[in-house]
């Protein structure tokens, strides 16, 4: 498999960013997530305990996960620090899959 990929985000304060994630195997093909559920937390520090879950819906159908960082979790955040996440998926059994990684940067918000 071609994970993981990378994907920075730079959102504002208190707003909404969604986002789509489709997962291919190396060649190029639908990797099925029939199966599989989702998580994606951002942290301060990769591996850190202190995680903010976010919603992500796993669509078996049409093969994506989608993320949605909503305006209590990006409110929540400070805009003077930068942090990371990660979008994970898992089968419910020891295989954990990293789909996309990144860092989140927070702008408050603009009148």
């Amino acid at each position: 498999m071609a994970f993981p990929a990378t994907y920075n985000l730079n959102i504002y304060s208190g707003d909404t960013y969604e986002f789509v994630v489709v997962p291919r195997n190396s060649d190029g093909t639908d990797f099925s997530l029939t199966g599989y559920t989702s998580q994606m937390n951002i942290a301060e520090t990769r591996g850190s305990a202190t995680k903010t879950a976010v919603q992500t819906v796993i669509s078996a159908t049409l093969n994506t996960v989608t993320c949605t960082i909503l305006p209590g979790v990006s409110s929540s955040l400070d805009p003077t620090k930068t942090y990371v996440y990660d979008v994970q998926i898992t089968n419910g059994s020891d295989r954990v899959y990293t789909l996309l990684t990144g860092s989140v940067s927070i702008t408050e918000d603009v009148s």
